[in-house]
């Protein structure tokens, strides 16, 4: 399934990151973050396909590059009050690692019945977990309940500014890694990581084609390109779980319309599939989140023959997942 926007100009009302912001945010960042250099995919058929492993990044996502751009801008509250994310797992475990990096107190939101090794991996940085039923929207509006009641500094998982800067780095070095890459795909939740990339390759990579990729099961931005409206799901269905927001953010959505070319979905097979030919023919261990954009150009949802690059945007898999991958 494919959705392409209508492709607007960006409204004048919207604020968006500008090149001169991402390079200084990616500054900033570099000297917390893991090299994740692009990598030759080995599998048969994907001989025009470059991996970005970003499951080998600091806590398994690049999560930590918004978070830890977005406390340093925040730092002098956050060390006087503390913080609190609302997250399914991989933003929360980014903005604790970030708040022990910096000497802040870290209460991190996420979903009763969520991965657990995520959790674990919150608590082992040293936040506080604080469980929650119901979707993303409800993990936000406990958080901001939170964050009100007792002062803390709200760290957003997407819909920020700085949170885009941070994770438009990832595209920023796509694009001068593989100057001649025509072909971009992008996992998106929130889009915070596809709207800061895409600003950074549009900018840098002339022509570049950039593709968001969903599962079927929670297809909010697909949807919202194909009706040209901002689409809001009521449940999501997926075992892709740092993928299962309700809709992108406010911000996000301004930015995409006016940079992603197309959105692609992959279903829950294709998803698993990938993660066993990542696991398997590539030697990279990556959750199914992080695998949408390898399923989409595996499974002929993009053109196969121009220069691409996919992002593999996390690794923090769930044991109960891996054990059915490998089954």
């Amino acid at each position: 399934m494919r959705a392409h926007p209508a492709r607007p100009a960006m409204p004048e009302s919207t604020s968006a990151p500008s090149p001169a912001s991402i390079e200084d945010a990616a500054r900033l960042i570099a000297p917390v973050l893991l090299p994740t250099p692009l990598l030759a995919a080995r599998a048969e058929g994907l001989g025009n396909l470059l991996l970005k492993p970003e499951n080998l990044q600091r806590t398994g996502s690049f999560k930590i590059r918004g978070a830890y751009h977005k406390l340093t801008r925040c730092l002098e509250d956050a060390k006087a009050h503390g913080v609190v994310a609302y997250s399914s797992g991989n933003h929360g475990q980014a903005v604790a690692c970030a708040a022990a990096m910096l000497g802040c107190r870290a209460t991190i939101v996420m979903p009763e019945g969520g991965v657990v090794e995520k959790r674990r991996g919150v608590e082992s940085y040293g936040g506080k977990v604080v469980l929650c039923a119901g979707g993303s929207d409800e993990r936000r509006r406990i958080a901001e309940e939170l964050a009100d009641g007792e002062g803390l500094v709200l760290v957003p998982p997407y819909d920020d500014l700085d949170i885009i800067r941070g994770q438009a780095s990832v595209g920023l070095e796509i694009a001068r890694d593989f100057p001649g890459v025509r072909q971009v795909l992008v996992p998106v939740g929130g889009g915070g990581l596809l709207s800061g990339s895409a600003l950074a390759l549009k900018a840098l990579v002339p022509g570049v084609r950039v593709v968001g990729v969903e599962p079927e099961g929670a297809n909010d931005l697909y949807l919202s390109f194909a009706r040209g409206e901002h689409v809001s799901l009521p449940s999501i269905d997926t075992a892709a779980d740092g993928l299962r927001t309700q809709s992108v953010g406010n911000l996000n959505y301004e930015i995409l319309k006016a940079t992603v070319d197309e959105v692609v979905t992959v279903s829950e097979e294709e998803i698993m599939a990938a993660v066993r030919s990542l696991l398997w023919r590539e030697k990279l261990l990556v959750e199914p989140s992080g695998a949408v954009a390898y399923a989409a150009f595996m499974s002929g949802k993009v053109p196969g023959d121009l220069p691409s690059a996919a992002v593999l945007s996390g690794g923090n898999i769930s044991l109960d997942y891996l054990q059915q991958v490998i089954g």
